[in-house]
């Protein structure tokens, strides 16, 4: 079940640091669903309410 939080805790902000990899998924306009596994320590909490990161290209499979 999903859980929405306010902020990013000290305990979430380490368990998505120790993280190998993660998926970012997104949706066009007219529907169509695209997800994606990043990877490569490209991902970086800049504060408790700021996530980003670095979308390299992939593989291409």
């Amino acid at each position: 079940m999903e859980q929405q939080f306010s902020e990013i805790s000290d305990g979430q902000q380490r368990f998505i640091k120790e993280q190998k990899m993660f998926f970012v998924g997104t949706a066009g306009a007219q529907g169509r669903v695209n997800v994606s596994p990043k990877g490569m320590e490209s991902l970086y909490v800049m504060n408790k309410n700021r996530v980003i990161w670095l979308n390299v290209t992939g593989s291409g499979n």
